[in-house]
C-alpha cells in the first residue's frame, strides 16, 4: 500500500525525498523509499533515478537490512559505469564512499562467501585507483575484515591507521572508535579510552557516533575504575540506541552492561523496552551481538535463582528468563558457527563464549534515580520493604498466633499487621481448621479481624470507598460474634472512612466534605453514647476517632471556629486514656493536640507540646511512636523555618523508623519532609535521593499515586540540577509501568510526567524527539476542558520548540491555541515569554523575510501585557512591558531596521528605569544599553553617541558595585574606538 501519493514531476519527487530523509530510520522510511525509486523509473531523468537510489541505499543501511543495500549499489554502479556524466561531484563523491557502506553489508551475511568479500575489496580498490582516489578507505576496510574474520590485524591495521586520510576517509569519530578498539583487543583499556575520548567528550562525531564508541567503552570505564563516568555513558548512550534496529549490538552491550553491575532488573527492563529488535533486524551480525548481550543479561538472571521471571522475548508466546535463554542460546549458537563457517576461523565463537564467561565487575552500581532488584520486578514481589529490624517471631500455633494478633492491635503494635498476613493465608487455606477454643473464639470474630485489618489497610491508601464497605462488613460479622464494642468500633471506622470520600459532584468540595466530617462525628457520638459497656482499650480508640474527624474537618476548613471543638475532644480522649493507662491513646491525645495547634497557627505551642510528648514517650513509651512524634516536630521546624533543627529531627527520626516496618510509622513522609528540609538547606542533591525513596516506598507500599507525585518532583528537580540523563531515565522507567501503559493511572499525572520528560529532552538538546513530545502533549491537553491554563501553558512550549525547529506555521498555529486558552484562563508571563521568544527565533532565522511574522507576535504580546497590566498582575520574572520593548529592538535589529530598533530599545531603558541594587535588574538594563550601543555605533555608524552611552553605563553600574556586568559594556566599547 502506498505510504505517500506518486509523485507526477522531478520536482514533486525531490520534495518527497526531502521530506522522507527527515524521517527516522525505519520500515516507514525504507518503504517510501521503495516507492520513490519506483516512481523516478517514470521519468526520464537518470538524475531523479539516481538520488531516490542513493536514499534506498541509505534507509536499506541504516534501517538494518543489509542483504538489500549491495543490491541497490549495484544498480547504482551500471548506472556510473554507462552515464558517468550524470554524476556530478557531489554524486561521484556519494557513489564512491558507499563502497565501504557495501563491504561493511557484505561482512554482516554469513552466506556470502568469505571469497566474495575479499574480491568486493579489489573492486573497490581497483576502481579508487582508476579515479586517482587515495587508498586510505579501502585499507580501512581491509583491516576491518581482518578483524571480522579473526586474523591476526598487526599489519592491516598499521597500513590503515599510518596513511593520511583522505575525503573519502571514515568521519574521525568513526575511525577513533576503530583505532579504540584495536586497542581494546591488544588488552590496553587505558590507550583505547585515551584514544575514545574526543568522541566520548562528544568533540567528534556522526550517523552512529558516539553512542556506538559509548557502547563498546561502559565496560573499559568500569575496569580502569571511572565508574561514574560509565554510568553517565550508559545513560545518555542506551537513549541514542533504544528500539533502533540498526544498533541492536549496542543495545546487547548495555544489556551486558547492566548484568555485570547488578542491574539485573534494570537489564530485564530495557529488554522489554527493546523486545521489537527480535523480529526487525535484519542483519546476522547485528542479531548475534544482541542475542549474546541478550543471553549474558538472562544468564545473570537465572544464576541469581530467578530463571521463572517473565522476560519480553520473540513474538508470539510469553517467555520466561529461562526459557528465553535455551532459545537465545541456540540461535546465538547458530549464528557464531554460520560466521565461523564462512570465515574458516573461531573468532565469532570465541568472542560470545568470552563475554559470556565474563564474571560481574561490581556488586552494584546505582544506575538511575529507580534502582530496583529482581525481588521488584516479580510477580509476586513483597509490598513492603525489608526492615532493619528483626520483627518479633510470629507463633506457630494457631491459638497463640490469633492472641498474639489481638493482643498487638490493642496496642496499636507495628508488628499486628504481619501477624494478621499470616493469618490471612492461614485461613485461606482450602484444609483450614479453625481451633475449638473459647480464648480464640468464634471463627466469625477472626474473619471479622481480618475485614477489620484489611479495611484499615485500604484506609492507609486513600480507598476510603473500600475500606468502608470492609468496616461495614467486619461490623456485622462482630455482631454475629456477640462482640457489639468490636463492632461499634468498625461502624466508628466506617463512618470516618466514608467521610473522606471525595464528593464528585459538590459545588464546593471543601464545604462538603466538612459537612461529612461534621455528621460522622455526630453519629460516632450517637455510637459511643449506645454502646454502654465497652473495655478501656475499645473506648479510647472511639474516644480518639470523634478527635481525629474533627480534626480532619480543621484540617479541611482551617477555620479558627473549629479548633475549639477539637482540643475539647483531645481532652476527654487524654482524660480518660489517662485514667484507664491506655498508655498509646495517651501519646495518640498528646500527638493530636499539638498538630491541632499546628493547624490553628501556633506553631510555638505545638512545638512546645511536642517537646513534652517526646519526653513522655523517652520515658513511658511507646517507642513506636517515636519516629512519628520527631518528624512531627521536624515538620513544625520547617514551619519555623528552622531547616537544621528540622533535618536533625528528622534524621533522628529515621534512625528510629528503622527499627520498625517502614509503613507502621510512615517512612516515606519521613524522607519526603528530609527532602524538602535538604532543599531549605541547600544540599539538593541529598534532597533527590531522599524524595527516590520517599516514592519507592510508597510505590512498595501500594501508593502508587502518591509515588509518582513524588517521583514527578525528584525527575523535575534532576532536571533543575541538570542531570538530564537521570530525569529522562527515572521517567522511561515510570512511564513504562503497566498501570501507565494501560491506561490506569491518571491521565493528568501521566501527562505532567510526560512534560517534565518533553523538557528533559530539550534540555539534553534532542529538539526533534522533545517537539514530538510537546506537539502530543498540546493536542491531548486540547481537550481538558476543565483546566484551559495548563494547556495554555503546555501550547506556549510547543510553539516555542516549532520555532527552534524553523516550523513557524505550525509554531504560529500552536501560538494561537495557547492564545484561546489563556483567554479562558490567563497565563499572562508564560504567554509572553513564548511570543517573544517566537518573535526572536523567527528575525534571528529569518532576517528581513520573517520580520512581519515577528512583529506579529510582538503584538500578541503587547496584547497580553497590556491585558495583565489591567488585571494588575505583576511578573515573577521580567517586566512584561520593558521586556517585550527590547524584543521589538532585537527584532528589527535581525531585520536590518536599525532606527526603529534603537527607537524600541531607547523606550525598553525608559521603561526600565536607572539601574539599581538589584542585581537581575541591573543585568537586564545592561544587556539594554549594550544592544542600543551595538545598532548605534556599529550599524547606524555613530560611534560617539554609542560610547558615550556605553561609558555612563559602566561608570553607573561599578558606582552601584555591579562590575560583572560592565564587561560586555567594556569590550564592546573598545571594539568601537578600535574601529574609529
Amino acid at each position: 500500500m502506498p505510504t505517500a501519493p506518486h509523485p507526477q514531476s522531478t520536482d514533486e519527487l525531490y520534495q518527497a525525498l526531502r521530506e522522507n530523509d527527515q524521517r527516522p530510520y525505519g520500515r516507514t522510511r525504507t518503504v517510501t523509499a521503495e516507492e520513490l525509486v519506483d516512481a523516478a523509473e517514470q521519468f526520464a531523468e537518470p538524475a531523479a533515478l539516481i538520488h531516490a537510489l542513493l536514499e534506498l541505499q541509505e534507509a536499506y543501511t541504516y534501517g538494518s537490512e543489509p542483504r538489500k543495500s549491495p543490491v541497490v549499489f549495484a544498480r547504482l554502479l551500471t548506472l556510473f559505469d554507462e552515464q558517468p556524466d550524470v554524476f556530478d561531484e557531489r554524486l561521484r563523491h556519494m557513489l564512491f564512499w558507499r563502497f565501504k557502506w557495501v563491504a561493511h553489508a557484505l561482512r554482516q551475511l554469513p552466506e556470502i562467501p568469505l571469497a566474495s568479500l575479499r574480491q568486493w575489496l579489489t573492486e573497490m580498490r581497483d576502481r579508487y585507483e582508476k579515479a586517482e582516489l587515495g587508498l586510505q578507505p579501502y585499507y580501512g576496510q581491509a583491516y576491518q575484515l581482518a578483524a571480522h574474520v579473526g586474523e591476526d590485524t598487526t599489519h592491516a591495521y598499521e597500513l590503515w591507521a599510518a596513511r593520511t586520510r583522505t575525503r573519502l576517509s571514515d568521519c574521525e569519530a568513526c575511525e577513533i572508535c576503530e583505532r579504540a578498539l584495536y586497542h581494546l583487543t591488544t588488552g590496553d583499556d587505558e590507550r583505547a579510552l585515551r584514544t575514545w575520548e574526543p568522541v566520548l567528550a562528544g568533540k567528534e562525531s556522526c550517523q552512529e557516533e558516539p553512542t556506538r564508541s559509548v557502547s563498546y567503552a561502559l565496560l573499559p570505564l568500569l575496569r580502569t575504575g571511572r565508574t561514574d563516568r560509565a554510568r553517565e555513558l550508559h545513560l545518555a548512550g542506551y537513549r541514542g540506541c533504544r528500539r533502533n534496529p540498526s544498533m541492536a549490538q549496542e543495545v546487547g552491550r548495555h544489556l551486558e552492561f547492566c548484568a555485570l553491575t547488578g542491574n539485573e532488573a534494570r537489564g530485564l527492563e530495557l529488554l522489554a523496552e527493546n523486545r521489537s529488535l527480535f523480529d526487525e533486524v535484519d542483519s546476522p551480525l547485528d542479531l548475534l551481538g544482541f542475542l549474546t548481550g541478550v543471553e549474558v543479561l538472562l544468564q545473570r538472571v537465572e544464576l541469581l535463582g530467578h530463571g521463572e521471571l517473565p522476560a519480553a522475548g520473540y513474538a508470539g508466546r510469553t517467555w520466561t528468563v529461562a526459557g528465553l535463554r535455551a532459545e537465545v542460546r541456540s540461535r546465538a549458537d547458530d549464528l557464531a558457527a554460520r560466521f565461523d563457517a564462512r570465515n574458516g576461523t573461531t573468532a565469532h565463537t570465541d568472542r560470545r563464549r568470552a563475554r559470556l564467561d565474563r564474571a560481574p565487575l561490581l556488586e552494584s552500581l546505582e544506575l538511575t534515580l529507580r534502582p530496583r532488584s529482581l525481588d521488584d520486578v516479580a510477580p509476586a514481589a513483597p509490598v513492603t520493604a525489608p526492615a532493619a529490624r528483626t520483627a518479633a517471631a510470629v507463633p506457630e500455633s494457631l491459638p497463640e498466633l490469633i492472641a498474639r494478633a489481638r493482643a498487638l492491635d490493642e496496642q496499636g503494635h507495628p508488628d499486628a499487621p504481619a501477624c494478621w498476613a499470616r493469618l490471612r493465608a492461614l485461613v485461606a487455606a482450602r484444609d483450614y481448621t479453625h481451633p475449638d477454643d473459647p480464648a480464640v473464639g468464634p471463627l466469625v470474630r477472626l474473619r471479622a479481624d481480618l475485614l477489620a485489618d484489611e479495611a484499615s489497610r485500604a484506609g492507609d491508601k486513600d480507598e476510603f470507598a473500600v475500606a468502608a464497605g470492609l468496616y461495614e462488613e467486619a461490623a456485622g460479622l462482630y455482631d454475629d460474634a456477640g462482640l457489639p464494642g468490636q463492632a461499634a468500633l468498625a461502624r466508628a471506622s466506617a463512618l470516618l472512612a466514608s467521610a473522606e470520600i471525595p464528593e464528585q459532584d459538590a459545588a464546593d468540595a471543601t464545604e462538603a466534605k466538612a459537612a461529612a466530617l461534621t455528621a460522622a462525628h455526630a453519629s460516632m457520638v450517637r455510637l459511643h453514647e449506645e454502646t454502654p459497656g465497652l473495655a478501656p482499650y475499645l473506648e479510647a480508640r472511639l474516644l480518639r476517632m470523634r478527635a481525629t474527624a474533627l480534626g480532619l474537618r480543621l484540617q479541611t476548613t482551617g477555620s479558627a471556629e473549629h479548633v475549639a471543638p477539637v482540643l475539647a475532644e483531645v481532652d476527654l480522649l487524654h482524660a480518660f486514656a489517662t485514667r484507664h493507662d491506655v498508655v498509646g491513646q495517651i501519646s495518640g491525645a498528646l500527638l493530636l493536640r499539638a498538630s491541632t495547634y499546628a493547624l490553628s497557627g501556633d506553631l510555638p505551642a505545638a512545638v512546645t507540646g511536642i517537646d513534652a510528648l517526646l519526653d513522655r514517650l523517652k520515658a513511658h513509651g511507646p517507642a513506636w511512636h517515636l519516629p512519628r512524634t520527631l518528624g512531627l516536630r521536624g515538620r513544625l521546624q520547617l514551619g519555623l523555618q528552622d531547616a537544621q533543627a528540622a533535618h536533625a529531627d528528622l534524621t533522628e527520626s529515621l534512625r528510629l523508623a528503622a527499627d520498625w516496618p517502614a509503613d507502621a510509622v510512615d517512612t516515606a513522609r519521613l524522607h519526603g519532609d528530609l527532602a524538602q528540609a535538604c532543599l531549605y538547606l541547600g544540599r539538593p542533591d541529598e534532597a533527590l535521593r531522599h524524595l527516590t525513596r520517599s516514592a519507592d516506598l510508597d510505590l512498595r507500599h501500594g501508593s502508587r499515586t502518591d509515588a509518582f507525585c513524588t517521583y514527578s518532583n525528584a525527575a523535575q528537580l534532576s532536571l533543575d540540577l541538570g542531570r538530564v540523563e537521570d530525569c529522562i531515565a527515572l521517567l522511561d522507567s515510570l512511564l513504562a509501568e503497566p498501570d501507565v501503559t494501560a491506561g490506569e493511572l491518571d491521565d493528568r499525572l501521566v501527562a505532567q510526567l510526560r512534560l517534565t520528560r518533553a523538557r528533559a529532552l530539550h534540555a539534553g538538546e534532542d529538539l526533534k524527539a522533545a517537539t514530538a513530545e510537546f506537539v502530543a502533549l498540546a493536542a491531548e491537553s486540547a481537550g481538558w476542558d476543565d483546566d484551559p491554563g495548563s494547556h495554555a501553558m503546555i501550547a506556549a512550549e510547543t510553539a516555542v520548540l516549532l520555532g527552534e525547529s524553523g516550523e513557524f506555521g505550525r509554531a504560529r498555529e500552536a501560538a494561537d491555541q495557547a492564545l484561546a486558552a489563556h483567554a479562558r484562563d490567563p497565563r499572562y508571563e508564560q504567554l509572553s515569554n513564548c511570543l517573544r521568544e517566537l518573535a526572536r527565533l523567527q528575525g534571528q532565522q529569518q532576517g528581513p523575510d520573517g520580520l512581519a511574522d515577528a512583529l506579529a507576535f510582538l503584538a500578541d504580546a503587547g496584547r497580553v501585557a497590556d491585558e495583565a497590566r489591567a488585571a494588575g498582575y505583576e511578573a515573577r520574572g521580567r517586566s512584561l512591558d520593558p521586556a517585550l520593548a527590547y524584543e521589538h529592538g532585537r527584532v528589527n535589529a535581525y531585520a536590518g531596521e536599525y532606527e526603529d530598533a534603537l527607537a524600541a530599545l531607547e523606550k525598553a531603558l525608559a521603561l526600565l528605569g536607572e539601574p539599581g541594587a538589584d542585581q537581575d535588574h541591573a543585568e537586564e538594563w545592561a544587556e539594554c544599553v549594550r544592544l542600543a550601543g551595538a545598532v548605534e555605533g556599529l550599524y547606524l555608524e555613530r560611534p560617539a553617541p554609542a560610547l558615550a552611552r556605553l561609558d555612563s553605563a559602566v561608570a553607573r553600574l561599578t558606582a552601584l558595585g555591579h562590575t560583572d556586568e560592565t564587561e560586555p559594556l567594556t569590550s564592546l566599547a573598545a571594539r568601537l574606538r578600535d574601529e574609529e
